[in-house]
């Protein structure tokens, strides 16, 4: 596991480099710490990160800067800083957790385990996916969002306009991020459940949801009571 930590503040680097390393103790990883916002630039596009902690105040610079350049980057971001203004912003653009300055250790081990477990949702709602094309970021409305299919490492998002759009983040990636209303219906769709009419069985004894576009989105055995619980 990668970790990249930009704050210009020595000491408090050195505190996060040293809980971080206190929370990951049972897996591998490597921690890299970068004092400026140039060189946390440098670092992420040289070596894509698993997980990036950052400060938004870095010597006069604006670390979100980094956040609008890599918002469709395939690594989270959990934002420390005492600009808590910044707080609902961070959270529209994909952001997985703000820990406000100061800071404790079990404020921060929550952050850190809302990156581990995919079932902790942050406490605001993001508003966008950022997709890239042609060298430009788009983002796209979360409520323009229909079901998302994953597609290796990569996702394929699918809207309400019949169009889909390729995303770095992996589907585990983004069921972190998205809404409670996003339901993980089989290992490889994460469907808006607002979108789902009814939950059906096709022939040989498979399970599928039917949008109200049309489509049949297969539904893992394991989801199926579940989801014919909630259409109740």
């Amino acid at each position: 596991m990668n970790i990249v930590i930009i704050e210009d503040e020595a000491r408090i680097a050195r505190r996060l480099q040293r809980m971080t390393s206190e929370f990951f103790t049972d897996r591998p990883h490597e921690i890299i710490i970068c004092d400026s916002l140039q060189k946390g630039l440098e670092q992420v596009s040289r070596q894509i990160p698993d997980l990036v902690l950052l400060d938004l105040n870095l010597n006069g610079d604006n670390g979100f800067e980094l956040l609008e350049q890599m918002v469709a980057a395939s690594f989270h971001t959990i934002i420390v800083s005492a600009n808590i203004d910044k707080a609902i912003t961070a959270f529209a653009y994909g952001a997985l957790d703000f820990v406000p300055k100061p800071f404790d250790q079990e404020r921060f081990f929550k952050a850190l385990t809302r990156f581990v477990s995919p079932t902790l949702k942050p406490n605001e709602d993001i508003k966008y996916l950022a997709v890239k094309r042609a060298g430009q970021v788009r983002l796209i409305s979360i409520s323009e969002v229909i079901y998302i299919k994953g597609a290796g490492i990569y996702t394929e998002l699918h809207l309400n306009n019949g169009q889909h759009e390729l995303h770095d983040k992996s589907l585990e990636y983004l069921q972190q991020l998205l809404p409670e209303r996003f339901e993980r219906i089989h290992k490889s769709y994460l469907v808006n459940f607002q979108q789902i009419e009814k939950i059906i069985i096709t022939p040989g004894t498979r399970y599928g949801a039917l949008l109200k576009t049309g489509e049949v989105l297969p539904v893992g055995r394991s989801k199926y009571k579940d989801l014919k619980n909630k259409m109740v």
